[in-house]
Parts: C-alpha cells; structure tokens; sequence
C-alpha cells in the first residue's frame, strides 16, 4: 500500500488555531465546549480549542464507559488545565438517562440492530449534552471527526457525534492526526491506544467494526480520490478497497445534505 499523507505539524497548527479563533470571533462566542472520549480525535481537538486562548469546556459523558477510556479522558483533561488556564472541565453521568431512555422503548428487535441502534442513541445523547453546556456558556460544540471518518467511511452517529458546529479536523487523515497529537504532547497512553468509539461500553476497536484500520482505509480514500476501482486490486488491498467503497456508499446519507423535495408552484 502506498505512503500515508504527510503534514507540516507546525504549519498546520497554527492555520487550525487561527481558523478557529477567527471563527469563533465573527460568531460573537467565548469559545469551545468538546466532549472528552479518551481517543486521540477529542485530545488533539480539545488542545487546538485551547491553544485559541478562548473559553474551553471539556465535557465527560460517561455511559457504562470502560475504565480505561475514562482514565484515558481523565489524565489528558488534568494535563490540558495544567498547561492551559483557559481550560475547564464538568462531568455528565448520562447513565440513568440511557437507562430511562430504554425502559420506554420497545426492545423485542433482533439483537445486532438494537445494540448499533443503542450506540446512535449514545451519541444523541451526548450531542444534546453538549448543546445544552454550549448554550448555558455561549460556547460552539467543537466536532472531533477526522477525514476518514467524514468523508471516506462515514463512521459516525448522525446527529450524534456529527452533530457539531465546526470541524477543526475534519480535513485531516487518521495519521495525520496522530502526527499533529505526538507534536501537541497529547499524553502516551492516548496515542498509543487503539482507536474506539467506546459506544458500546467495553474496548471494541474501529477496526473491529470497520474490517480494516485507518491506515489501509486512509490508503483507499486516496486510491478512490485517485480514481482507481475494485479491478486494480488484488488481495488484502482488493478486500480493503471493496470495505471502504461499501462504507462510503452506504454512508452517503450522512456526508450529503440533506434532501429537499422542491416544490413546483406553477
């Protein structure tokens, strides 16, 4: 498979900081509120909000969450206060409120759909979270989704974790990511745990999901951009194209707009 991407950490940011900052200027707001997961996505969002100088909650949302995303979460919020005075914190043990959340629904459903639709319903629960701190603390939810979750395999929730008010990087690969999160000193245990969602409330990992890790789906993304097709392949990398050709297509609903029946009044 071909060499991942490459950025000039330090080039890239400050442009993200700066963009930031602009925006959050021209929106007349004190600045970010991010959720917290323990993954590598919320660390490096959550330290370029910080970087801004502006008003910074971070938010833990605990839902039958496994310890190590929690001890993860915990020790990178304590070293973005030490480093960032700017930097608050509040937890949301939204437990009870799933909990309530299934007793009202029905639940006689075949079990792989009720566990997915489950973890949706996680995600919606922590997007209203954070829409709630933002408005009490006129904030913008910052999103935590990297290109190839966006825009290559749609592996978000709708309206759930894709449901933000800007992006900051969203237009960076996986391993661009990490690059630009070993440069902002995110801590070890983070960069050097295996990415999940932490949806479903133990250690499953992307790519137990996905069929594929972020490097072979970053490598399709580019090989598609590039307009090759499933013929070209062979292999591991036919298996790799043909999962992220499936997922993007499937997850198109997600990283469209949403459809409008237009009316004629003629």
């Amino acid at each position: 498979m071909i060499k991942k991407n490459t950025i000039q950490v330090e080039k890239v940011n400050t442009q993200i900081v700066n963009w930031l900052k602009t925006y959050a200027e021209n929106a007349k707001v004190n600045g970010f509120v991010v959720g917290i997961s323990g993954g590598v996505d919320s660390a490096v969002t959550s330290t370029l909000c910080a970087q801004t100088g502006l008003k910074v909650l971070c938010v833990e949302m605990p839902i039958h969450q496994h310890e190590s995303h929690v001890s993860r979460g915990r020790e990178h919020i304590k070293q973005l206060r030490n480093r960032y005075p700017n930097v608050s914190t509040t937890t949301a043990d939204l437990t009870s409120v799933f909990e309530s959340f299934k007793s009202v629904v029905p639940s006689d459903f075949e079990e792989n759909k009720l566990n997915i639709t489950l973890a949706n319903t996680r995600a919606r629960l922590r997007m209203t979270t954070l829409y709630y701190f933002a408005g009490i603390h006129g904030l913008l939810v910052a999103g935590t989704g990297n290109k190839v979750e966006d825009f290559g395999v749609g592996f978000y929730t709708k309206y759930g974790d894709g449901g933000v008010d800007l992006s900051p990087i969203a237009d960076l690969m996986k391993s661009e990511v990490f690059m630009l999160a070993a440069h902002l000193k995110v801590p070890d245990s983070i960069l050097n745990a295996a990415p999940s969602d932490g949806l479903f409330g133990d250690e499953k990992t992307d790519e137990a999901q996905l069929g594929a890790t972020y490097d072979e789906l970053e490598w399709a993304m580019i090989e598609d951009e590039a307009g090759k097709s499933i013929t070209d392949f062979s292999g591991r990398e036919k298996t790799v194209f043909d999962i992220y050709k499936r997922l993007n297509k499937i997850n198109q609903h997600k990283m469209k707009e949403i459809p409008v029946c237009l009316v004629k009044r003629d």
